[in-house]
């Protein structure tokens, strides 16, 4: 298993798997050809220096990707973050501990980047999620909010 930085050619492999949940069916549109919006994202997200798109590959196959993003702050003394967004594994390999592994390599990054927190968000209704990032030492100290605007 090796973690790199996806290529477009990963896109169709992680918008799948973005898709592949009760949420994400509700929010993604996996089609073949990728709907534009994807692409362009992706190409933003591969221009920027403080993005990364990781793909979890084993034997020549897409089976975990997420969206770390590094963020720089004047609070915590001009200290810098890692949020964490968008982790899935391929249903076809899940409870296989590959999500912690991906999160041991997640901080992994962070620490080398020097970081002074690593955090995230989950939807209230991911009930799994939560737990599982709970056990990993996650803990939930602020409310979130959102405000979606119409496009």
């Amino acid at each position: 298993m090796i973690f790199r930085t996806a290529t477009i050619e990963d896109l169709p492999a992680i918008v799948e798997m973005l898709a592949g949940d009760p949420l994400g069916k509700l929010r993604e549109e996996f089609a073949d050809p990728l709907p534009e919006p994807y692409v362009r994202a992706f190409e933003k997200i591969d221009a920027d220096e403080n993005q990364n798109l990781v793909v979890l590959e084993a034997d020549g196959e897409i089976i975990g990707t997420m969206q770390l993003t590094f963020q720089q702050y004047l609070n915590y003394r001009g200290g810098s973050r890692l949020q964490i967004e968008s982790v899935r594994i391929h249903r076809d390999h899940r409870g296989r501990n590959l999500g912690a592994k991906m999160f041991e390599w997640a901080i992994d990054q962070g620490r080398e980047r020097g970081v002074h927190v690593v955090q995230l968000t989950s939807d209230k209704q991911r009930p799994e999620a939560i737990r599982f990032y709970e056990r990993l030492g996650f803990e939930a100290t602020h409310e979130g909010m959102k405000l979606h605007l119409e496009k």
